[in-house]
């Protein structure tokens, strides 16, 4: 995991096998302000199944 500093503020990344995934600061609990909504931990439940859905299509492993 690293940051990246960008216009909007910094983006936090993490690098794994089927890719990478960047958070804003804003969703995390490092911002200056807290977030309207946490980030829990079933919201990256969930987006994990959708990154891992996405790579499967765009690769064409995706079973029908």
């Amino acid at each position: 995991m690293f940051e990246r500093r960008t216009p909007e503020g910094r983006l936090y990344v993490c690098e794994g096998l089927l890719g990478s995934i960047g958070i804003l600061e804003d969703a995390t609990d490092r911002a200056p302000c807290p977030a309207d909504h946490p980030l829990s931990f079933a919201v990256l439940v969930e987006l994990v199944a959708l990154v891992v859905a996405l790579g499967d299509e765009a690769v064409g492993r995706v079973e029908r």
